[in-house]
């Protein structure tokens, strides 16, 4: 049952993976990387997430591994805060409260300093920015606040990528625009190497991404015209030197050094990761076809693995020997969703637009990416300019045994529309969608809408809408001969109304009725004859959206107008119900209930109302939603109900809401209770869900239901037992690398095992009496059992206290049953 309480809108997953830099354990076992509020944990070798650390207020910028202790963790957040966790058993050690917002975070292991970049004097609006040292106060309390800031310099950029941390915390360097700056932290002493914007070549010098070698005095920066510069002799003003390197065509997104700093790792836009040895770059290597532009570069500190964060929310883990061991796939981030947010009937995936022409399948519970489904089936190349054909529409049948997609050809300087609708079957056997029909052109104009008729019946239906004026409707048709079975899609029905453009079509809930908008008008068609009922027109305003209602309001249309209205019109008197005033962007229907809910984005912020069609006045309101506007929205069925009472509440019973913002931002609303603040860490245990399963807690088991039993039982038994629990559990859930020396414990665990004495007799003698009862039964059984009956105590059948007891005589009586042979009987 979800726990009363307001409801929120959270973040649900989708976060980008790729928005800082992943980081290694010591190991090479598991990869940290940020994702949106959180923090996850990844392993290497199964691609599986292992812990989601919870705790910042808002986005996540910077994540290093604590140089003290390799089993910690810092992160900073632009909540303002920098946490330090215990990554392995997912636990939040300590709060540093900084008071400003945080950009980046960088980590030494000389001192006990980490620094950060924050906007100058805090301001949201600010374009400057610096870079600050920070000392982490040594206290005993979970939270406490920073006092001792210092500035280095008071301009750099926002980028993390333009400013590292050199020989273990001896020197940093940063870059901005066409000017290097390399500051030594003990000395104090500033450096400035400065560039030319071009040179005769025409090159662009700016700097891209500055990077540190971890044992000699070498800086390696990139820049925008794709050339790598290896800077030595930093330290004097005018002796510096440079060694160039040139393989990119464009900038470089990213550059690392491995562990030991013998290879030199770059990256761009090219999909290819390049691998220079240090001192012999000439020998480079390559591992091209990534998938995507290279967004950020990591290296394990053991040398054994690196990844490669890309530009469509994938992470690359990559072996020594430059091959791909795994693959971390989140959501893909495109710039438009033009196919909206879809639920494939069958595997509850949120579907959308992915990598250019691919629809994504990608999993809301696991927050990861189920599969691509490739639709253009065209190579796609990276080069502004170039046209190229994408997907613009998707929906899926009822069933999700079909699914339609519309393909356009993008570009500049296109003179004619070029356009195709396909239809894809779902196949069993391999467990995909595969094409059978292509329709080339299927309206002379753009198509605006299409929609499967909402029933499970055998032959489905699909209407589109087109500028054209036309709506269409196709059906399957057999087209089987002697040599094999097929079947094909054709145009069954065209239909239009004055002319006009036709741009939002659905079905009622029982697809008797087919509703179409014609600009201003809506219309209303039946199915079975495809004969034109009704026509609905108001005051002025082209239809935005088109619903009907479900469930016991199936009676209602409602169309929200460009004007800022909403209708609602009752199909069975053929009059306006009601009409409020109110600028929707998004109206949708619930499916599994009767709820319809609104979207009204104003200049600065999103509102959210919800509503059943048979009053106008909303059951629930939700304000300032987000401050972007809303793109898109769905519905997502629950496999199970949730139990709430709040009747405000009731919407968010049978399913849950999501809904896409322009910053490609996925959430949701819940109403789950905020996250309780996370207590000391001597008193916080992690999740047991979440540990491993090992053979020693399979041997002992979860002894819950073993506590409440005890209860029942003598005290001293009870209190001795419960002291036994109680130490097994602080052995199994106590992290192994905090735990006092095993001699220290040994003594403690055989102790809480041993029984007293006391204990000790009381269960001889009971065991003994028992022993006796027994050999008294067997000598006189007819005797003993007189005497039974004679004291046995007469059950009452109406107390719930006294257990009843069978007599004597019918235990005899059973006992004599089970020992007769019976096994005659199945001869029979």
């Amino acid at each position: 049952m979800v726990a009363e309480g307001d409801v929120r809108v959270v973040r649900c997953g989708g976060s980008r993976l790729n928005y800082r830099k992943a980081v290694f354990t010591a190991d090479g076992k598991y990869l940290l990387c940020v994702s949106g509020d959180f923090i996850k944990l990844y392993s290497t070798s199964t691609e599986e997430c292992i812990h989601v650390l919870q705790g910042h207020k808002n986005v996540v910028t910077g994540i290093e591994l604590n140089p003290q202790n390799h089993l910690q963790l810092y992160s900073c957040s632009l909540d303002g805060t920098i946490k330090l966790w215990d990554f392995m058993d997912g636990i939040l050690i300590k709060t540093f409260s900084v008071g400003c917002k945080l950009l980046a975070l960088y980590t030494a292991k000389n001192g006990n300093c980490v620094y950060a970049i924050t906007p100058k004097n805090n301001n949201e609006a600010s374009d400057t920015f610096q870079l600050i040292s920070i000392k982490l106060p040594k206290s005993v309390d979970q939270e406490c606040e920073v006092t001792q800031l210092s500035v280095i310099f008071d301009d750099v950029s926002e980028s993390p990528k333009c400013t590292a941390v050199g020989r273990d915390g001896e020197y940093i360097a940063t870059a901005r625009g066409l000017n290097l700056f390399v500051f030594y932290l003990k000395s104090k002493k500033h450096f400035r190497i400065p560039l030319s914007a071009t040179s005769k070549k025409g090159t662009n010098n700016n700097f891209t991404v500055v990077t540190c070698h971890p044992e000699e005095d070498c800086i390696a920066t990139g820049h925008k015209d794709g050339r790598i510069r290896l800077w030595r002799n930093f330290n004097h003003k005018q002796e510096y030197t440079y060694t160039s390197l040139h393989w990119h065509h464009d900038a470089v997104m990213d550059l690392a050094f491995s562990a030991q700093g013998t290879k030199l790792l770059s990256g761009g836009i090219e999909s290819v990761l390049v691998q220079w040895p240090f001192g012999s770059e000439s020998n480079r290597e390559y591992l091209p076809r990534l998938g995507a532009a290279i967004e950020h570069i990591s290296t394990s500190p053991d040398g054994s693995l690196l990844c490669t964060s890309h530009v469509d929310n994938k992470i690359s883990i990559i072996n020594a020997s430059l091959r791909v061991s795994a693959i971390i796939q989140g959501m893909v981030k495109g710039n438009d969703v033009k196919t909206g947010l879809t639920i494939d009937p069958r595997s509850k995936a949120l579907v959308l637009n992915g990598k250019p022409g691919h629809l994504q399948f990608y999993s809301l519970q696991n927050d990861k990416q189920l599969y691509n489904l490739d639709i253009v089936q065209h190579e796609f190349v990276q080069q502004a300019g170039l046209q190229y054909f994408d997907l613009v529409k998707a929906v899926f049948s009822t069933r999700g045994d079909w699914l339609a997609t519309v393909e356009e050809l993008q570009g500049q300087d296109i003179e004619g529309l070029e356009m195709q609708l396909k239809l894809w079957e779902f196949e069993d056997k391999s467990q995909s969608f595969v094409l059978n029909t292509t329709i080339n052109m299927p309206h002379e104009d753009q198509v605006t809408c299409l929609c499967f008729q909402d029933s499970e019946i055998d032959s489905p239906i699909l209407v589109t809408t087109g500028k054209d004026g036309l709506f269409k409707v196709w059906m399957l048709r057999d087209d089987s001969d002697i040599y094999k079975e097929s079947s094909g899609w054709i145009c069954d029905f065209v239909g239009s109304y004055h002319g006009n453009k036709a741009t939002n079509c659905c079905f009622s809930s029982d697809s008797s009725l087919l509703a179409v908008s014609f600009e201003e008008i809506v219309t209303v068609w039946e199915t079975n004859t495809w004969d034109l009922k009704e026509t609905f027109c108001q005051p002025p305003g082209k239809i935005r959206n088109l619903c009907f209602g479900r469930m016991t309001s199936a009676k209602y249309l409602l169309a929200s107008t460009d004007d800022g209205f909403i209708n609602c019109w009752n199909l069975l008197t053929c009059a306006l119900e009601w009409r409020a005033q109110l600028n929707v962007s998004i109206l949708l229907s619930d499916s599994s209930s009767e709820y319809i809910a609104a979207f009204s984005c104003g200049s600065e912020s999103t509102n959210l109302f919800v509503f059943k069609p048979d009053k106008p006045n909303p059951v629930y309101i939700q304000k300032d939603v987000c401050r972007e506007k809303v793109q898109w929205a769905v519905f997502v069925p629950r496999d199970v109900p949730e139990s709430l009472h709040s009747e405000s509440h009731h919407w968010l019973i049978r399913s849950q809401l999501y809904f896409l913002t322009e910053n490609q931002e996925l959430m949701t609303f819940s109403t789950e209770s905020p996250e309780e603040k996370l207590t000391p860490l001597s008193k916080q245990l992690a999740v047991e869900e979440s540990m491993p399963v090992t053979p020693f807690h399979i041997l002992l088991g979860k002894r819950r239901q073993q506590e409440q039993d005890l209860e029942t039982e003598k005290i001293s038994a009870g209190s001795h037992k419960a002291q036994g629990v109680v130490a097994i559990r602080e052995l199994l859930h106590t992290p192994a690398h905090v735990l006092p020396a095993a001699s220290v414990l040994c003594t403690m665990f055989v102790n809480s095992l041993l029984i007293s004495k006391q204990a000790k007799s009381a269960g001889e003698g009971s065991k003994d009496v028992e022993m006796e009862s027994e050999k008294s039964e067997d000598e006189s059984e007819e005797e003993v059992e007189e005497i039974k009956e004679e004291h046995e105590p007469f059950p009452d059948a109406f107390s719930e206290e006294i257990p009843q007891k069978l007599l004597k005589s019918q235990e005899k009586e059973l006992r004599r049953i089970r020992k007769t042979d019976y096994s005659w009987i199945s001869a029979l």
